[in-house]
C-alpha cells in the first residue's frame, strides 16, 4: 500500500503546487483563508514514528491534504510505519504525498533536473505516501492541546520576538518592513480583530511574524534577493515567502495564523509564478524554512547572551 515513485522533481513540486493552486483559486472566489490559516493553531504535522515535524513544503502538502478531507489531527506516517507501531491503515484510504531527498554519491552523474545543488553536495527528490491518524485503527491520537495553553503560547511568541531585537515601531493603519531604514511598522495591538479560527492577539503575532521574515532577508542579515531568480515577480514571491515562513512559525508556536487585509490581492500575485514555473513553491518554501531557521537560531543565541 506503501509506494515510492521515481519520478522528476518538476512532477513532484507540480503534484503539491496544484493542490495550493486550487486552494488559491477558491479562495479568490469566496473565502480568502488558506490551508495554513485553517491549520498552524494544530501546530505543525508531525510523523509519528520519528517525532518529527515535516518542514517546507511538506508542511504545506499535508495542510492542504487536512484541509480537503477534514483530519482533525496533525499526525502522520506512512503505511509501514503506521504498521510497526501496531496500528492499521483502514482498507481503501488514500494516501498523501510527501518529499523526501536522497543523497547522491559525490561523483556521480544525474540529471540536473534530477536533484537539487546544495554546496557540493546533489539530492535527488523521490515521493513518498503517508497517511493521517484518522485514518488508521489501533493508535489513539493524543489530540490538540485544549484552548487553556494559549496564554503560555502566546508568552512564547512574546520571548521569540524580544529575542531577535528588530526595530518595532508602532502607528498607523498599515503593516511593513522598511529595508531602507531596517525597522517593522506595526499598527497598534487595539487595532487587530480577530476571525472565526484566531483571536485578535493571534491575528497581531501572526502578523508580526510576517514582517520579521521580510527582516530576516535584509544584506545584513540573509541578504535575501529574489530578482534573479524570479524577475519582475520578485515581490510577490517574496511576499509569499514571509507568508509561508509566517505559517510556519505560527505552526511552531501553535498560534492560529490570520489573513491580512490584502491577502486576496497577493493570492492573485501567486498564482501566475506558481503556474509559469513549477519549482516555485518548493524554491518559496524552502526559502521560508531557512528564514525561520535563521530567526530561531538568532532568538535563542540573543536569549542565551540575556
Amino acid at each position: 500500500m506503501e509506494s515510492v515513485h521515481d519520478r522528476s522533481p518538476r512532477n513532484v513540486y507540480a503534484t503539491v503546487t496544484a493542490e495550493i493552486i486550487r486552494a488559491i483559486e477558491s479562495g479568490l472566489s469566496g473565502e480568502c483563508r488558506m490551508p495554513w490559516h485553517r491549520h498552524s493553531a494544530d501546530g505543525l504535522p508531525v510523523n509519528v514514528f520519528t517525532g518529527r515535524p515535516y518542514h517546507g513544503l511538506n508542511t504545506l502538502s499535508l495542510w492542504v491534504a487536512a484541509q480537503a478531507k477534514g483530519y482533525p489531527t496533525p499526525y502522520w506516517a506512512t503505511y509501514r510505519q503506521w504498521n510497526e507501531i501496531g496500528a492499521q491503515v483502514r482498507m481503501k484510504e488514500k494516501s498523501s504525498p510527501v518529499l523526501f531527498y536522497k543523497e547522491l554519491p559525490p561523483d556521480g552523474e544525474a540529471d540536473p533536473d534530477a536533484g537539487i545543488a546544495e554546496g557540493k553536495h546533489r539530492f535527488v527528490a523521490r515521493l513518498s505516501h503517508v497517511f493521517n491518524a484518522d485514518q488508521v485503527d489501533g493508535w489513539p491520537a493524543p489530540g490538540i492541546p485544549p484552548a487553556s495553553d494559549k496564554t503560555e503560547r502566546i508568552a512564547e511568541a512574546e520571548r521569540f520576538i524580544r529575542g531577535l531585537g528588530a526595530r518595532i515601531r508602532y502607528g498607523g493603519s498599515h503593516a511593513y518592513y522598511s529595508r531602507v531604514s531596517d525597522h517593522i511598522q506595526m499598527p497598534e495591538r487595539s487595532s487587530f480583530v480577530g476571525t472565526e479560527t484566531s483571536s485578535p492577539t493571534e491575528s497581531f503575532y501572526s502578523v508580526l511574524l510576517h514582517e520579521h521574515i521580510h527582516w530576516s532577508g535584509h544584506p545584513s542579515r540573509l541578504d535575501r534577493d529574489l530578482s534573479g531568480r524570479f524577475g519582475e515577480s520578485a515581490y510577490a514571491m517574496e511576499e509569499l515567502v514571509a507568508e509561508l515562513g509566517a505559517a510556519f512559525l505560527c505552526g511552531e508556536l501553535r498560534i492560529a495564523d490570520s489573513p491580512r487585509k490584502d491577502h486576496a490581492l497577493y493570492l492573485r500575485s501567486w498564482l501566475p509564478v506558481l503556474k509559469e514555473q513549477p519549482t516555485a513553491l518548493a524554491v518559496a518554501a524552502s526559502t521560508a524554512t531557512k528564514a525561520c531557521l535563521y530567526l530561531r537560531e538568532r532568538a535563542g543565541s540573543k536569549r542565551e547572551a540575556a
